[in-house]
């Protein structure tokens, strides 16, 4: 089956921010993720991409856009099942005002039994996600052969209950995955199983310094904040 390249998308000013952006609207990339996004079509050069598949938020599109520009034969296609996880009222809100919220504590321990008030379950959110890529896995196949390979950019949360999913993990073991805004993530499917290739890779190991703020990392999902190694 297809060979699938997780993209999270570049640090956004949500994320330089410190706050939960979820579905808002208008959340761009900030200067520092426009750059990485710029740097994508470099990184990417040596594969053959058969597609490009993008949540429909402004930041995922922002994150592709070079790349699409770089590759104009390159079909790029919108997909709503890998939009960022509807935070519900918690959308918008402060990262270090959630970790104080009952909630937060379900989310990081428990999170196949959380769900935010007036938005998605975690498990609601990582069934859609998983869902699209393997109906995605599929058609890419179909199109293009069992060794295409194709990109698809979304959400922190998203791609850490994906890969979660390839590993056979229970979700309730998804916080111990983490990824970077612009780094990449590789699943290579088979008839039998998954394979992780590639996990949260930036070819950059100073996000491994400490951190000077809590919102240097880019981390403003709930995956990736309150609890986020």
């Amino acid at each position: 089956m297809a060979t699938l390249i997780l993209v999270r998308h570049g640090r956004s000013t949500a994320n330089t921010s410190g706050v939960l952006a979820g579905r808002m609207p208008g959340v761009a990339l900030d200067e520092r993720g426009s750059e990485q996004a710029a740097a994508l079509p470099g990184r990417l050069a040596g594969v053959p991409l058969a597609a490009v598949v993008s949540s429909p938020l402004q930041r995922c599109r922002e994150t592709v856009r070079p790349l699409l520009d770089a590759r104009p034969g390159l079909a790029l296609h919108t997909e709503e099942r890998i939009s960022e996880c509807d935070y519900g009222d918690w959308s918008g809100r402060k990262l270090a005002e959630l970790a104080d919220e009952p909630l937060m504590e379900v989310v990081q321990a428990h999170a196949s039994a959380a769900a935010f008030p007036g938005g998605e379950s975690m498990w609601a959110m990582q069934s859609r996600a998983v869902d699209a890529v393997r109906d995605w896995n599929a058609r890419i196949e179909a199109e293009h052969g069992e060794d295409a390979v194709y990109a698809m950019c979304s959400h922190g949360d998203i791609i850490k209950s994906v890969v979660a999913d390839a590993l056979g993990l229970h979700l309730d073991l998804f916080q111990r995955i983490h990824v970077d805004p612009c780094s990449l993530t590789v699943i290579r499917y088979t008839r039998l199983r998954p394979f992780l290739v590639r996990l949260g890779d930036t070819g950059d190991l100073a996000a491994l310094a400490p951190r000077e703020t809590p919102g240097d990392s880019g981390a403003a999902e709930v995956g990736g904040g309150a609890g986020a190694p």
